[in-house]
């Protein structure tokens, strides 16, 4: 019999297969016993009948714990009613092995569970349906996103993961010590060596771990995140946006095409995911603020109200973003944040110095930024007056300003974050789910 994925039975339907798996759940009525058997490309139901097998093995069957490693054999059969993932299929038990009886007392029982119990469960946790599901389609996403960037043109650049200085800012830098050579830092950011890179080959892109040590404890934080940075030559902030609103949609379509099971197991609203495509709609920091404190003085719940408190010259807070996203169907792009808030390297506003060309794609459904880019700092000279108003050491900003002195162009990059890409399409609430192991201010175990 052929060994088949889960994923794939339809293909098998009336045929005799073979399946290698954990059983999920297990149902006895009598004369039969249903086992909700994964495989890790789906769930399955596998009906066992007392009159198909040995007595002592199908009684066996009737006391098998959740988790047992099992092979089983037999036809494939079509029933709209059969529950898994995909589901519509169950298999007609002819042979079963169990290869180990998992122990009675298996922590992620069926039942409810607390999200710090699940949490230090985790390596368990991922076993279930929803979990599962939601890192399924991250890995889909993963892959969509090198698919595109490798169709249009960009070659993956590994950049540091131990850093000499600051990206983003000094604050949120985890530290260590480096040799004889003083401290080092993990890596916010690849993009200040991706900069490097555009200058030798036109378009690049890193694709890694990326560190924060900001003490923030919201729902869209980790202290460890992936994060994916093309960087582009001679590109300006609109050209900026283009490409950013075709990479989304080229990972929202192919998560679509690839995940539409594991999307409808997590009861995603599949047609809030069908339309986007672009043109995604474009709003300057200036407007999004006249919107916020239009909502602002409107706002009658005190406790919303406090939250949406705003003026111009402040960043969007979560609740900020999730009042504007709400607004529109699609991603909106805010562009033209203040200097102040935004990172040294952004390339100010022509004749509006307090103003940068960045720019921020926000999620729709309350889900907020999924990229943050800019246009980059062209000019020597004011980039190494940026440093000083920021407080950076010049000496290891030296083969930065480098890249300005010899044959500077505009250029333009981004940074999207793979977690809250992947918790916007899932429609789950807290990126700690959209990765494996999450690491936060007060978790780093297992």
């Amino acid at each position: 019999m052929s060994i088949i994925r889960v994923e794939e039975i339809a293909k098998y339907s009336g045929q005799e297969v073979t399946v290698q798996g954990w059983v999920y759940s297990r149902t006895d009525k009598g004369k039969l016993v249903f086992l909700l058997v994964r495989d890790g490309s789906g769930f399955v139901q596998c009906v066992a009948f007392k009159g198909d097998l040995p007595e002592a093995l199908f009684d066996q069957l009737t006391r098998l714990p959740q988790e047992s490693s099992v092979i089983i054999s037999g036809a494939v059969r079509e029933d709209k009613r059969a529950p898994g993932i995909p589901g519509g299929y169950e298999i007609g038990v002819k042979e079963i092995k169990i290869v180990q009886t998992a122990a009675e007392d298996y922590p992620m029982a069926l039942k409810e569970h607390g999200v710090d119990f699940a949490l230090d469960n985790r390596h368990l946790w991922i076993r279930m349906p929803s979990q599962w599901a939601i890192l399924r389609i991250r890995g889909t996403v993963i892959s969509a996103i090198r698919e595109w960037l490798e169709l249009n043109g960009f070659i993956n650049m590994d950049t540091p993961i131990l850093t000499p200085a600051a990206v983003e800012g000094t604050t949120t830098l985890f530290e260590t010590e480096y040799f004889d050579e003083g401290k080092a830092y993990l890596s916010q950011s690849g993009q200040l060596y991706n900069e490097a890179n555009i200058m030798a080959f036109g378009k690049v892109y890193c694709f890694g771990p990326t560190f924060r040590a900001e003490k923030s404890k919201t729902r869209r934080h980790l202290t460890e995140f992936w994060m994916v940075e093309p960087e582009i030559a001679f590109c300006d902030l609109d050209g900026l946006m283009e490409i950013e609103e075709q990479f989304v949609t080229h990972i929202v379509k192919r998560v679509l095409r690839d995940r539409g099971p594991e999307l409808k197991s997590l009861g995603r609203d599949l047609p809030k995911l069908e339309i986007i495509e672009p043109p995604f709609p474009r709003i300057s920091y200036d407007e999004a603020a006249k919107i916020i404190q239009e909502l602002y003085e409107k706002e009658n719940d005190p406790e919303k109200w406090e939250l949406l408190k705003f003026e111009w010259g402040m960043d969007f807070g979560a609740p900020h973003e999730a009042a504007l996203t709400n607004r529109y169907e699609k991603p909106v792009f805010v562009y033209g944040y203040p200097t102040q808030v935004k990172a040294f390297y952004m390339e100010p506003w022509p004749d509006r110095p307090e103003v940068c060309k960045s720019v921020d794609l926000l999620a729709p459904e309350g889900c907020g930024e999924i990229i943050g880019g800019s246009e980059r700092m062209s000019s020597p000279d004011l980039l190494l007056q940026r440093i000083h108003e920021h407080g950076l050491p010049e000496e290891a900003y030296k083969w930065y300003l480098d890249l300005r002195r010899y044959g500077s162009v505009p250029h333009s990059g981004f940074g999207m974050g793979v977690e809250r890409t992947v918790a916007w399409i899932c429609g789950i609430e807290h990126i700690r789910e959209a990765i494996a192991f999450p690491r936060m201010i007060k978790r780093v175990y297992p």
